[in-house]
């Protein structure tokens, strides 16, 4: 019986001793994961300046200076693009104010009527 104990004893100790040498593989995944959150990380902050930086220019360009306006610019009306139209539809039929579709979509209440009223002509048309 005491020799079964000091086997047992010894196994336990040497397997305990191994334990320690030996690597985790739980903790090298943990490693690289946190690198690639990093990473990730990183990508998303360099992207999110980028688009930062062209909506400033964006901006700029569609809102030159008081001086540098022309008259001709000032009357001729600006294309709206279709996805902006679409967006204001959708508002609309979510049963939002015109208010409200006019402070998300930046186009003027004029502009907003009359994409709405385009859209119902085209739906009574069809």
């Amino acid at each position: 019986m005491n020799a079964i104990f000091i086997i047992l004893l010894s196994i336990a100790i040497v397997l305990l001793i191994l334990s320690f040498f030996k690597k985790d593989p739980v903790k090298k995944l943990q490693e690289e994961l946190e690198e690639l959150t990093l990473t990730h990380m990183q990508d998303v902050y360099q992207l999110k300046k980028k688009i930062k930086i062209l909506e400033e220019e964006l901006l700029i360009q569609d809102n030159p200076g008081p001086g540098m306006r022309t008259s001709h610019s000032i009357n001729k009306p600006q294309p709206i693009n279709e996805i902006l139209k679409v967006q204001v539809v959708s508002l609309y039929q979510q049963g939002l104010s015109l208010e409200q579709i006019t402070k998300q979509s930046t186009l003027p209440m004029e502009t907003v009527r009359k994409i709405i009223k385009e859209n119902e002509s085209k739906g009574a048309a069809q």
